[in-house]
């Protein structure tokens, strides 16, 4: 393996890459409360996390680099096409950003990004005439933001899987729906018996399929 590390230290494109996705989300959701900035903020952190192992250090890389390199001995490791690590557990050929795997991560991120726009937009003409928000999105799930949020770091681990993005994911999962419940509790302390009837009609994540 004679590949000079070429492909990673570029930490200008982990802060370019960093910031291009977090202005993106951050266009889209508009962080307001201090739990909405709680959101917004655990979400940036896996971002981060995600674009450094891309382009700055390969850390997952250098962990696995033992079984790797056993396993795959023509495996280039400091390469930028190694760190697909789908791609190569699962025999792929060829360009990685090419298969299916990541073609499918674009699609998964893209729809993650269209639903979060689409939830705020309703979400903020809701809170402006101070009513619940029962429409859109919010007719199918009662969070499809924290949903678009985690179809966008999933679109990701599609894309490239590191060892700290794949435990972080749960620990996310786990603080979101804690953050939905919370949240649950102040709008229903606001609205009540409607939102009684909106939660027993609504599922909070999973669309039910019933109209």
């Amino acid at each position: 393996m004679n590949h000079e590390m070429t492909d990673y230290g570029l930490w200008f494109l982990v802060f370019l890459n960093s910031a291009v996705f977090l202005m993106f989300a951050f266009s889209f959701f508009k962080p307001q409360t201090p739990r909405d900035w709680r959101t917004f903020g655990a979400f940036a952190a896996f971002i981060v996390a995600l674009f450094a192992e891309m382009y700055g250090f390969p850390l997952t890389i250098y962990l696995l680099s033992g079984w790797l390199q056993t396993r795959y001995p023509n495996l280039d490791l400091l390469s930028h096409n190694a760190g697909h690590l789908w791609s190569t557990l699962f025999g792929g050929s060829g360009d990685p950003h090419f298969s299916l795997m990541h073609i499918l991560s674009y699609l998964v991120i893209g729809a993650g990004f269209y639903l979060l726009s689409t939830a705020w937009h309703v979400l903020y003409f809701a809170q402006r005439e101070h009513r619940l928000t029962i429409t859109g999105p919010y007719a199918v799930v009662r969070h499809p933001q924290y949903i678009a949020f985690v179809m966008i770091m999933f679109g990701f681990l599609l894309q490239w899987p590191t060892l700290l993005t794949l435990l972080m994911f749960p620990v996310l999962l786990v603080m979101y729906r804690r953050l939905a419940i919370t949240e649950e509790k102040e709008i229903q302390a606001q609205f009540g018996r409607d939102y009684e009837e909106y939660a027993k009609r609504t599922p909070r994540f999973i669309p039910s399929g019933k109209k």
